[in-house]
Order: structure tokens, then C-alpha cells, then sequence
């Protein structure tokens, strides 16, 4: 098949690329740009490995051809850290265990990023329901409850700190 020419948004990065018109943004990441966090777990949209966020919601990029995300804003887990700094739900997600063979981390970073950026004081409930998209074959679903709630933690403190450092001015 012939290959277009694209240009992709993609973690704050535009960048131009020849590929093929029916191409999947996940094989585009993985296989032409060398972003290898996503994942490839099901390939029918089930598992939630392959999330990545499209204009600030996740997506499940294995049923999403690269092409049509053209003049759209793609985050990758590659993009969530914080001016070279760890993002706090990846530190979280190291600290509490979160991650135990690692293959669904990304996704599930992926939406927890966005549900902390929709509210963030989330309910368990509130947890639940955004990572119900989001599958772990290793079961190690109560160390990433854990590091999700350390990651909020850590959010609100940094928060606080930023309010008394611009209050101090």
C-alpha cells in the first residue's frame, strides 16, 4: 500500500512521517516513532494496554488508525513525566508495586492521568469505574489501588506547596 505523508501531535512534539493510510496509531508509536510504552494486549479493544490519550481522553490506540488523529494532540505514558521528573503516578506506581509484570502499567497510567486531571480527589468508586476499561492478567489490581491513592496524595501535597509558594510572594 502507498504511504502518506502525516503529521502527528504527539507529546508535545509535531512530527512528520510516511505511513501507510490504514496503519494503527499503536503501530505507528510503537513501530515507526519507537514510543514502545503502549501495548499490544487484545487487539479488539478489551484490555486497555494500547490507551493513550487523544485530546486529553484515552483512547485505545490498537483500533485507532494514525491518520485520522491529524491535528489532534496524542499523549503518550512516554509524556506524562514532568520536566524530566518522574510524574507522581508513575513514582507512585514504583514505590506501592503497582506495576507486577508491567505489560497494562501504561495503560492504566494513561487513564489514571486523565481521571486525576478530570478530579482530583477521585472516590474509590469514582477509581473504579475509570479503570474498569483497563485489564491486568497479573491481578495486581489492590498495589495499583494503593498507587493510585499515593499518586493523589502526592498530587494534593504538591498542590498545597505551589498555593503556599505563590502566597509567600
Amino acid at each position: 500500500m502507498k504511504k502518506e505523508l502525516i503529521t502527528l501531535k504527539i507529546n508535545g512534539r509535531t512530527l512528520e512521517l510516511a505511513s501507510e493510510p490504514n496503519k494503527l496509531l499503536l503501530d505507528v508509536l510503537r513501530q515507526d516513532l519507537g514510543l514502545t510504552g503502549s501495548k499490544r494486549g487484545c487487539d479488539d479493544s478489551s484490555c486497555g494496554a494500547c490507551t493513550v490519550q487523544l485530546d486529553g481522553v484515552p483512547v485505545l490506540s490498537c483500533t485507532l488508525l494514525a491518520a485520522s488523529c491529524q491535528e489532534r494532540e496524542i499523549a503518550t505514558v512516554e509524556g506524562i513525566a514532568e520536566h524530566g521528573s518522574l510524574a507522581a503516578i508513575q513514582k507512585a506506581y514504583g514505590d506501592w508495586g503497582g506495576a507486577q509484570c508491567g505489560y497494562c502499567t501504561p495503560g492504566f497510567m494513561m487513564t489514571v492521568d486523565h481521571l486525576l486531571t478530570e478530579n482530583p480527589n477521585p472516590s474509590e468508586d469514582d477509581i473504579r469505574h475509570a479503570l474498569s476499561g483497563n485489564l491486568c492478567r497479573c491481578t495486581g489490581y489492590m498495589q495499583m489501588f494503593q498507587a493510585i491513592k499515593a499518586a493523589i496524595e502526592a498530587e494534593r501535597k504538591g498542590r498545597a506547596s505551589e498555593a503556599q509558594t505563590a502566597g509567600a510572594r
